[in-house]
């Protein structure tokens, strides 16, 4: 787990190294026990070391095959590395390190871009071909690691991540308003290749860059596919990786016992290190389950755990302590209102290159701090909302396919156990609200944030695209495709955000693409069945998880009671100032009289809108960081 960066100059100008060491040294955190340069002319590379496999100096970055001729620099985790490189030792090549680094290369030089379709894992890589002058870009399936860049006539840079870029990039880049109003509006944001920045893009998902110095395509070697489309002036991208086409394809799963085995085996696949690892523990099947599937008796588990006082939101140790005898050591870290005061500003740097949607990330941001003291590595439960149905909305489509297709008894009756088991019928709402036409779909979704400014409102309304790419599902597995196509991105960069800013590398057994194809094919009275989400989960794990845990029915995860941290006096005072700033209202964004009439109603209990006094405080912060 690491950090890369880059600079190609096409008007053929050398690369200043001390721009590439710039960039290094602002995402250090990423990558704090070795780095390395290489600068050849035209072409500049960067990359900081996080070790985690060999931790030798034959890890060390760029690395280049035997002959010379290929170059690599990689952040992420190859998990199945051990079983490719037994392939290719076979084929006769020679492995100079223990790394899965070695292993992505060699696997570029023997299968060219189909390598990227053995890999079981999470990278951002990059390979350069020394002789034809060519640089190959590859991000995972599902965007766990990040991969941005800033493209010109002149030049391209990439990195990890936003923030080096604007350093070389001053004064050259403005915000993305249509972007902003789609964060505030909808909670959205990485739903596709956009950022809050109109001039930095971001590599999406399961795609692909060649970066040639010709200015022709024309001629490459069998390393390439021949179905890219041209981006711009010597750069070229392809979707090597299509979830929705891979789900049309695959098996679903025959039963438990085959779901079992196969989520048991992403899991102990995502153990392999050389540093300690932990489990990052709330009170939920999720993370329960990688508890219950780390088979390896040898290995002595830690877990770590927000928690904020019982009976207070999001708190969960009750249901915790219901696996410490499976756990060796439990380490519980208490969050509260001061803590989060404290730790406010450090918690706005972590994430000042783009604003965040909502203040539970602080959990794990907090998390990570206390496991960067004993660990390097951690595993936790992200990804299985999205492939198991874990979000209340997820009801919403389901019940809409029921309708449809006439199945009207069994709708019946799933809305009876869901009530039985939820004591509310709030999942009902979805369905009316999935069923209503977009023109009033849009106006309920534009209207219900009070707080826009007309001008900002009606300029940008008619230009989001959100409520089709999320609301227009027609049934419960387009949904959760469109949910992997579009929502899950922002959880997985606030997640590597969060992970990174402490040097902690974060593992998601969940997003094993062998688990996440065949999940998806299934049935969808497998995901969503008798009022219970993640059904093949609970049913496989019975015996395995606590029975407390197996049959919660609950949706937590790491939420926090920030609804009552927004009414200290402390934070009262802060977000007053910011709403009656000169700066909020040149921004001319959020109306601050509008704002601070609902933040009073919050204040004195009547609404809970921890959410948007959030938004208006980071917004405002992202804006004066980077504006002025």
């Amino acid at each position: 787990m690491c950090g890369i960066a880059g600079i190609i100059n096409f008007n053929n100008k050398p690369v200043n190294e001390r721009s590439i060491r710039s960039m290094m040294a602002t995402m250090k955190h990423r990558g704090p026990d070795d780095n390395g340069t290489f600068i050849n002319d035209n072409i500049g590379l960067g990359f900081v070391r996080l070790s985690i496999l060999d931790l030798s100096k034959l890890g060390h970055q760029p690395m280049f095959d035997i002959s010379g001729r290929y170059l690599i620099i990689h952040n992420g985790e190859i998990f199945n590395f051990l079983e490719l490189r037994k392939d290719l030792e076979k084929k006769g090549y020679i492995f100079q390190s223990n790394t899965d680094t070695e292993v992505i290369l060699n696997s570029f030089i023997e299968w060219g871009e189909e390598c990227q379709n053995y890999f079981n894992g999470m990278w951002a890589f990059c390979i350069y071909d020394l002789k034809e002058k060519s640089l190959f870009i590859s991000r995972d399936r599902y965007g766990i690691k990040p991969l941005y860049y800033y493209n010109n006539k002149d030049n391209i840079i990439f990195c990890s991540e936003i923030k080096p870029i604007l350093g070389l990039i001053k004064n050259q880049y403005t915000p993305n308003y249509q972007v902003i109003y789609n964060y505030l509006v909808f909670n959205r944001t990485d739903y596709n290749e956009e950022t809050f920045f109109n001039e930095i893009k971001k590599l999406s998902p399961g795609y692909c860059l060649r970066i040639s110095n010709e200015n022709d395509f024309n001629g490459v070697d069998k390393c390439f596919s021949n179905d890219y489309k041209t981006l711009s002036q010597n750069i070229y991208g392809r979707r090597w990786y299509d979830i929705r086409q891979r789900v049309k394809n695959a098996t679903p799963f025959s039963g438990i016992d085959e779901y079992r085995e196969c989520l048991f085996s992403s899991i102990n696949l995502r153990l392999r290190s050389d540093v300690p690892l932990s489990v990052f523990l709330s009170g939920g099947m999720d993370s329960g389950s990688i508890v219950a599937g780390i088979e390896n008796s040898k290995f002595s588990l830690n877990t770590y755990s927000a928690v904020y006082g019982k009976n207070l939101k999001g708190d969960e140790k009750d249901y915790i302590l219901e696996l410490k005898n499976d756990v060796k050591k439990m380490n519980f870290i208490k969050i509260d209102a001061n803590s989060f005061n404290a730790d406010l500003n450090n918690f706005l740097a972590c994430h000042e290159s783009e604003p965040i949607v909502d203040p539970s990330t602080y959990a794990g941001f907090k998390v990570f701090e206390e496991a960067k003291k004993k660990i390097k590595v951690t595993l936790n439960g992200q990804g299985a909302d999205e492939q198991l149905g874990g979000y209340l909305y997820f009801w919403g489509h389901y019940y809409k396919s029921l309708l449809k297709k006439g199945r009207i008894d069994q709708l019946c009756t799933e809305l009876f156990h869901y009530y039985k088991n939820q004591k509310n019928l709030k999942a009902l709402n979805y369905l009316i609200y999935y069923l209503l036409p977009d023109s009033i779909k849009n106006r309920y979704r534009v209207n219900n944030p009070q707080f826009l400014t007309n001008d900002f409102k009606n300029q940008y309304i008619k230009t989001s695209n959100i409520t089709k790419l999320i609301d227009k599902s027609i049934n419960l597995q387009d949904s959760l495709i469109r949910h992997f196509n579009y929502k899950l991105q922002h959880l997985l960069k606030w997640e590597d955000l969060n992970s990174m800013y402490y040097s902690v590398e974060s593992r998601l057994p969940f997003l094993d693409y062998r688990l996440v194809e065949r999940t998806l094919s299934m049935n969808q009275s497998n995901i969503l069945n008798k009022g219970q989400t993640k059904y093949i989960l609970r049913n496989a794990l019975k015996g395995d998880l606590p029975e407390k845990i197996r049959k919660r029915n609950e949706k937590v995860g790491f939420e926090t009671p920030a609804d009552n941290w927004f009414r200290t006096e402390y934070f009262k005072n802060f977000a007053m100032n910011v709403l009656k700033s000169d700066h909020m209202k040149d921004m001319a964004i959020i109306d601050p009289k509008k704002a601070i009439n609902l933040y009073k109603m919050h204040l004195n209990g009547r609404k809970n809108i921890s959410s948007q006094i959030w938004k208006w405080i980071n917004l405002d912060h992202w804006f004066q960081t980077h504006f002025n």
